[in-house]
């Protein structure tokens, strides 16, 4: 049984969701307060060069990610083709995800990004974070409802069609190519639309 919401009243955004906005003005604003204390402390030069080894080590980080996920999903296929059985996601090929993260955090100007992707790089905390991530994903699926999706849909489904207010009603007839038939019937004429 689901339960309708009200008319003109909109879903609760969560807490962590409203939070966002004011999390990405923080961060942006320690990056920066972070840059120019080491700007202070050495001089702009060596900001530039911490923020071009963090674009460079990134970008290498990221090519070496998805060249791997890439051979390991080149080796999956092969085995599949050979053997017709799909082989098990090893632990190293699901957490390529992960590496390749870290390697877009590094890339991202500013020293605390370029901390949390080199803490990404190293493989027990990639583990650790990979085992959370699969709990919190296992924990999201059993608590959701089969018909969410479906009804979620469906209820936007109905909006869209009640913003609009155009119905035609009709219906529909099949035409098999015999000729004075449509859909297994005698042709008697146009026939009057459904109504519900």
């Amino acid at each position: 049984m689901t339960t309708a919401m009200p008319q003109g009243t909109a879903p609760k955004r969560s807490r962590a969701r409203g939070l966002l906005p004011l999390a990405v003005l923080v961060w942006i604003a320690l990056e920066i307060w972070l840059l120019t204390l080491v700007g202070g402390a050495t001089n702009g030069f060596v900001v530039f060069l911490i923020i071009v080894a963090g674009i460079v080590l990134g970008s290498v980080v990221v090519k070496t990610a998805g060249r791997r996920a890439f051979q390991n999903l080149r080796s999956t296929l092969q085995q599949a083709q050979r053997g017709g059985v799909t082989p098990e996601r090893s632990a190293d090929s699901s957490r390529n995800g992960f590496l390749m993260l870290g390697g877009l955090l590094i890339m991202i100007p500013g020293l605390l990004t370029d901390a949390a992707g080199l803490l990404l790089l190293i493989p027990p905390v990639r583990a650790v974070v990979g085992r959370f991530a699969d709990r919190s994903m296992e924990r999201r699926m059993r608590a959701a409802v089969p018909g969410d999706l479906q009804d979620a849909f469906q209820q936007a489904q109905r909006a869209r069609m009640s913003q609009d207010g155009t119905v035609v009603q009709g219906e529909v007839v099949r035409d098999d190519g015999a000729p004075g038939r449509r859909g297994g019937r005698d042709d008697e004429g146009p026939r009057p639309p459904l109504t519900p």
